[in-house]
């Protein structure tokens, strides 16, 4: 093909281009969602929460690794579900991308965790059996009694432990399982009645008006 004709068919093409739907091809944008502004909260702390809540930090076996041990520490009983099922793991998950500082020894542990297993065991943690898994939470569960050359695994147990227990206490299931309510915000009946009556105290009349 001569040139002129190469820039001939060029400039059809470039013309075809220009005057096809292009645009019709390219599907628009999903709608953004409209956030969510819970009580208690100011904007750009929801903003801040849903940007983290998007991104992902632990891979599908470490996030696996973090189940397994989470409902090891607080298991499934007659009075209430496991860990997991009051969503300890997406808390800890959470609370990594909250606080960056706790991801090295969180994804250091997991490492510190599959490589004893693998040693001892011939398997990562997860794919252990429960008695071994067991043996080895033992072993690392009681800081004052573990062996030097644990220490590495009982320092991840120990913030595991701590991360677990502040995630379902702090979940619907754990705060209903300990019987306690805390404070609400924006929600504040007074001083319970029996508090009161412990002190010789009361209300005064346009007290209790004032909160009509």
């Amino acid at each position: 093909m001569k040139r002129r004709d190469s820039l001939k068919a060029l400039s059809l093409t470039s013309f075809g281009l220009a005057v096809n739907p292009v645009e019709a091809a390219v599907p628009a944008p999903p709608d953004p969602k409209p956030l969510k502004i819970p009580g208690g909260r100011q904007k750009f702390e929801a903003e801040r929460d849903a940007k983290l809540m998007a991104e992902k930090f632990f891979t599908p076996h470490e996030l696996q690794t973090v189940t397994v041990l989470s409902d090891i520490i607080i298991p499934a009983d007659e009075h209430s579900g496991s860990a997991s099922q009051a969503g300890v793991p997406a808390f800890i998950e959470f609370m990594m991308k909250d606080q960056p500082r706790n991801q090295t020894p969180m994804r250091g542990g997991i490492k510190w965790l599959d490589n004893t297993c693998v040693k001892r065991y011939g398997k990562p943690f997860v794919q252990c059996t429960k008695a071994q898994q067991i043996e080895l939470v033992d072993q690392i569960a009681y800081p004052s009694k573990v062996k030097p050359e644990l220490s590495q695994g009982a320092s991840f147990f120990s913030m595991m432990r701590n991360m677990t227990a502040s995630g379902f206490y702090t979940s619907q299931m754990g705060i209903k399982d300990i019987g306690y309510v805390g404070n609400v915000p924006n929600q504040w009946d007074g001083v319970p009645a029996d508090v009161l009556k412990q002190y010789g105290l009361a209300y005064e009349e346009r007290e209790l008006k004032q909160d009509k």
